[in-house]
């Protein structure tokens, strides 16, 4: 079992709809946080198309399906994608944790209660859309980080995402992180059009975290496979993926049960149950 002195941070990066640029802003942030010291694993929850490890130009011999299979243990399958991060990787075509039989679910618990040691943050990427797998893993995690560009689609889809969140799983509060923008009123400006809806309609407080440049940098580094906050460290994206790192580490870590790794699995496995 985990000591109680030792919280784990664990942060769910979401989005609504695909395109947003999620799984990099999950992949640099968890790049920035190990760069400052923080031990990171970065969960890939995108268990139909798994592609944290394309990002990253890895290549898994195992993931999360043998694990489940009882193949293996978590660290047999974690992957290092440099000092202080690894990553757990999914595999494309896997059936969501939805469908989990018991025995699975508590296989998943005493992995994470394994390793939570030895965890300073957990991020979690999850998949595209509003799917009861991705309502699973936000609810789960001690915070929701929701990832929205300048685009109608993209202002919709977050807010049908927090609507259904707040509705089914009570949750109130959401940290929001705009991507792709072309300046820092931009970012601004599309966090207002994100609370004009969402203080007309629900009983929620949204947080501003910023913005991430649009930058030539970043398609440059997924072309090479690598973090634009490592391939490109002095790039507009770069540092302010370096000035979000800072952000989540002042993020206060509640302590138990919120901000345990095994309450995070027990409550993700006791959601998905229930459905």
């Amino acid at each position: 079992m985990m000591n109680a002195a030792h919280q784990a941070q664990v942060i769910a990066v979401t989005g609504g709809k695909g395109g947003v640029g999620k799984t990099n802003v999950s992949v640099n942030l968890a790049a920035a946080l190990a760069q400052s010291g923080r031990r990171v694993v970065l969960m890939d929850a995108d268990l139909g198309l798994a592609n944290v490890d394309v990002l990253l130009g890895l290549r898994p011999k195992k993931n999360i399906k043998n694990l489940l299979a009882g193949e293996c243990g978590l660290s047999d399958i974690m992957v290092s994608a440099g000092e202080r991060f690894k990553i757990v990787p999914a595999s494309s075509g896997t059936q969501s944790l939805v469908g989990l039989s018991a025995h699975e679910h508590a296989e998943l618990i005493h992995a994470f209660a394994e390793i939570a040691e030895d965890i300073d943050v957990l991020i979690v990427d999850t998949a595209a859309g509003i799917s009861d797998s991705v309502v699973s893993f936000v609810r789960a995690a001690q915070e929701a980080l929701v990832v929205v560009c300048d685009e109608p689609t993209s202002i919709t889809d977050a807010y049908a995402l927090i609507k259904l969140l707040n509705r089914d799983s009570s949750l109130s509060r959401f940290r929001v992180l705009a991507n792709m923008v072309r300046s820092e009123q931009e970012g601004r400006n599309v966090f207002a059009k994100l609370t004009t809806v969402t203080d007309r309609f629900l009983d929620v407080t949204l947080q501003y975290v910023g913005s991430i440049p649009y930058d030539e940098s970043v398609r440059k580094a997924v072309q090479k496979q690598q973090p634009v906050f490592r391939a490109f460290p002095r790039s507009k994206s770069a540092l302010a993926f370096a000035q979000l790192a800072t952000k989540v580490s002042s993020w206060p870590v509640l302590s138990a049960p919120r901000g345990h790794l095994e309450f995070f699995v027990e409550r993700l496995v006791r959601g998905t149950s229930q459905r």
